[in-house]
């Protein structure tokens, strides 16, 4: 390892310990059956945006899947609220849900003139079943019918209020660098129609990164207070790495490679997707690339239906760096569900001299990068193979949570977005 490489490594290392938010891996989105692929979380009638609907508006929550099955499995599911940390609430089902916390998933169809069958699934919230009661944080569990206590797969989602307007921004000259590999958000709360007591101690403001759990902060006192507005403002926790544009690779098509793809091939049962062989940028000028933060989009080119015409296929992911012992890399994006496990960890290949990983992928457009773990981390780095980069495009989720004195639960009282410029 070079000197300059080794001293990298343990700066992040070091940083490791700095994380603001716990996030329990038993309530984070996530997949716990092989079987079920192409998990989609998302506003009803929208491509991509962070899965939030306005309480009691005509807003709903879409939520997509499929099962890798010849037939129909039968699906239901129930809902928790959560604190504003992603803990079980403790209340009682009446509190949060109007009608029955447990429902069918009777919205499915079957793939057609697929290589692998599968039967997909669809779920919107709320239904004629269950309908949020509040506002918050929600965890959707999905099981077999004949096995209740089995979750395939978990979602969460949030319900707001929406009466403390937030306004944010994001800015390359922060604290610590200017126009250099951080961004600093900023962010005013309007608490006037909130009831919110004392700003200084009774807000909660969770900052998100294009998605990701690992870094996301929590920051519970303003800078300073003007009249009712709160002002989080040169705040050392809302500084980000600034990484880099995400990369993109489509496999829209079996019958050509298309961007990002090297070759195509069919070993049955799948078609095998070969990516062009990533390197390292973090030493490389910034390039501006338009891209979703990490989402992805099912398509395939000749369809009128992809959501049940698209076929899956084994995409091969190859990265050129040297083998770091100690120091884990992982897939980061919508695709992996945000989670550092095995199925999106890269591992050294000692014939090829690459970092590699296989995943099983639904045909579609699909963004990602790579984040370097330190031993014993619980976030991941771009600046170790991605760069940080001041110009980059960042898409920043803001969230207030507010707990009223005697309440049992925390309210999500505003929500708000900003993007950095590049």
């Amino acid at each position: 390892m070079s000197r300059m490489r080794y001293i990298l490594f343990t700066v992040i290392a070091v940083m490791a310990s700095a994380v603001s938010v716990s996030r329990p891996a038993d309530t984070m989105t996530g997949i716990f059956n092989d079987r079920i692929r192409s998990l989609q979380i998302r506003p009803e009638g929208a491509r991509f945006g962070p899965p939030i609907i306005l309480l009691d508006s005509p807003d709903r929550i879409r939520i997509d899947f499929d099962h890798l099955a010849e037939d129909r499995e039968y699906f239901r599911y129930s809902l928790t609220h959560c604190t504003a940390t992603w803990q079980p609430s403790g209340l009682v089902d009446s509190e949060f849900i109007d009608g029955f916390n447990e429902g069918t998933i009777d919205n499915f169809d079957y793939s057609q003139a697929t290589t692998t069958h599968y039967v997909h699934y669809s779920l919107t919230i709320p239904n004629e079943q269950t309908k949020p009661l509040i506002s918050g944080n929600y965890l959707l569990k999905i099981y077999p019918e004949d096995a209740p206590d089995s979750t395939v797969v978990q979602c969460r989602f949030m319900v707001s209020e929406q009466t403390a307007p937030v306004a944010a921004d994001v800015s390359p000259r922060t604290d610590v660098d200017f126009n250099n590999s951080h961004q600093q958000v900023s962010v005013i709360v309007d608490t006037e129609r909130a009831a919110v007591d004392d700003p200084f101690n009774d807000l909660l403001v969770v900052v998100q990164q294009n998605g990701r759990l690992d870094n996301e902060v929590a920051v519970r006192q303003p800078l300073r207070v003007a009249g009712t507005k709160a002002i989080f403002e040169h705040l050392r926790p809302l500084i980000f790495d600034a990484g880099n544009e995400y990369r993109r690779f489509e496999i829209v098509s079996t019958e050509y490679p298309g961007m990002g793809v090297d070759d195509i091939g069919y070993a049955s049962p799948y078609y095998h997707f070969r990516l062009a062989e990533d390197q390292s940028r973090a030493g490389e000028p910034y390039l501006y690339d338009s891209t979703q933060h990490g989402g992805f989009v099912i398509r395939e080119y000749n369809s009128s239906d992809s959501d049940t015409e698209a076929d899956y296929g084994v995409v091969h992911f190859s990265l050129d760096y040297p083998e770091t012992p100690g120091l884990m890399i992982f897939l980061d994006g919508d695709m992996v569900q945000r989670r550092f496990d095995p199925a999106s960890q890269m591992f050294f290949n000692n014939t090829t001299g690459r970092y590699e990983r296989a995943l099983l992928l639904k045909q579609g457009a699909y963004n990602y990068q790579y984040l370097a773990v330190p031993p014993d981390a619980r976030r991941g780095y771009t600046s170790v193979i991605e760069g940080d980069k001041y110009q980059t495009v960042n898409d920043y989720l803001v969230k207030v949570y507010h707990r009223r004195r005697g309440e049992r639960y925390d309210r999500l009282i505003g929500v708000g977005t900003t993007v950095s410029d590049h």
